[in-house]
């Protein structure tokens, strides 16, 4: 980008990320433990300031991108245990045990492309809101004008579903 043709928000972002990046990314590492997924983390936060509508005053910048960037990374950590806890419910604890680092990679690909496949549409938004969100069967049949036998009757439809992609994954 042309610095005359920038922004003065753009101007401003830019000049946030000369600042505080390396803060940024200090934070983003110590919680992840991932070069990668820290330096993605700080990146989206200055995207989501890029496209956001918000302002912030100077004197408070580092504390909000600093807020940002751990709120970010608990995301991230939330995304990794509720793949961990669907892989768990498919299959038995001893099982993982003996998978290689690269075998569970496939396994968690192999299971994300599966809840994108899950059919009817509903089981995959019921799957999202148990795992990810952490609702109960109560709440979902709340929000969904459903009963909690119907919510029940989906999730374990989409957790079968789910089990016949890691088989067929294995073969």
């Amino acid at each position: 980008m042309y610095i005359g043709c920038m922004t003065e928000k753009e101007r401003h972002i830019e000049r946030l990320f000369t600042q505080h990046y390396r803060a940024m990314y200090r934070l983003a590492s110590a919680l992840l433990h991932d070069d990668d997924e820290s330096k993605d983390v700080v990146h989206d936060v200055f995207a989501r300031l890029l496209v956001g509508k918000s302002t912030m005053k100077e004197d408070s910048a580092k504390a909000f991108l600093l807020s940002c960037v751990r709120n970010q990374c608990l995301n991230v950590i939330r995304s990794r245990n509720t793949q961990q806890r669907a892989i768990q419910l498919l299959m038995l604890d001893d099982d993982l045990e003996d998978k290689s680092t690269e075998e569970l990679e496939g396994m968690i690909t192999t299971l994300q492309r599966g809840i994108t496949e899950l059919y009817p549409p509903i089981c995959q938004e019921i799957i999202r809101m148990h795992f990810s969100e952490g609702l109960t069967f109560r709440e979902i049949a709340q929000q969904k004008g459903l009963s909690e036998r119907t919510i029940y009757k989906h999730l374990h439809s989409a957790l079968d579903q789910l089990r016949q992609t890691l088989k067929s994954h294995e073969l």
